[in-house]
């Protein structure tokens, strides 16, 4: 591991502590670091930095606050696990379930745009920057499964500009480049109009379950996405015990 440029820690403190997070979020970020890895204990941070205990302790509390790390006692630190808002639903990989069923699937793209963010919420999403806008139909077995309608922060994925989803879906790349720390899901149950009727192959008025989610990396968003489901095709299926006070 190549030692960071020294920083006077007594003439900033805050800085020292702030980079230390910074540097350990990036790695975090980028993929790097992947969840289950441990990090350099704080010994190892403090004489890496050149800083006192205190100061990596500080930095290390953060990390750990914004849920990017779990600290385990006399174990050291660790890249913590994604965590999922309601914990009742995790991210799927579409291609794994169809399979999984002893189906062949294929993801079909209708089409990818790159625009500027509209309204509010896609505004959050972009954080300045563009989005990218895909469609798209997972096929098991060539009949439709879901639709799928995504938008991709460029500030957060910005290669997602240079891949083909005509060739992979983009939630299975996403799963596979992006890592993410936090997400929401909504679930729905709604009405086929007419264009997702005829892109599922069924009739307009189809009751269908509609899921919302969207994903975070360190507050950041990365994607937003609404995949729609016939009701007689998909179930989603929540395993959990009572809570203990």
């Amino acid at each position: 591991m190549n030692k960071p440029a020294p920083i006077a820690e007594a003439d900033a403190p805050a800085a020292l502590h702030q980079r230390i997070r910074t540097d350990i979020e990036a790695k975090i970020l980028s993929g790097e670091w992947g969840p289950g890895d441990r990090i350099p204990f704080e010994h190892e941070l403090t004489e890496q930095y050149g800083c006192s205990r205190m100061t990596v302790s500080k930095a290390i509390s953060a990390l750990a606050e914004a849920g990017l790390i779990e600290r385990r006692r006399r174990a050291g630190s660790f890249v913590a696990r994604p965590r999922v808002h309601s914990a009742v639903l995790d991210i799927p990989d579409l291609r794994s379930e169809i399979e999984g069923r002893g189906q062949t699937y294929r993801f079909e793209l209708i089409s990818c745009v790159r625009r500027a963010a509209v309204g509010p919420e896609e505004v959050e999403l972009a954080g300045g920057r563009a989005l990218l806008v895909l469609r798209g139909v997972h096929l098991a077995n060539d009949q439709p499964f879901a639709l799928e309608d995504r938008l991709i922060s460029m500030r957060a994925a910005p290669e997602a500009a240079r891949i083909d989803f005509a060739q992979i879906s983009p939630g299975a790349w996403l799963l596979e480049h992006i890592p993410w720390t936090e997400a929401e899901n909504r679930i729905a149950a709604v009405a086929a109009d007419a264009e997702a009727a005829r892109l599922l192959a069924i009739a307009p008025r189809t009751a269908c379950l509609a899921v919302e989610r969207r994903t975070w990396r360190g507050g950041e968003g990365v994607t937003r996405v609404r995949q729609l489901f016939p009701g007689e095709a998909y179930d989603l299926v929540a395993r959990f015990g009572p809570s203990r006070g």
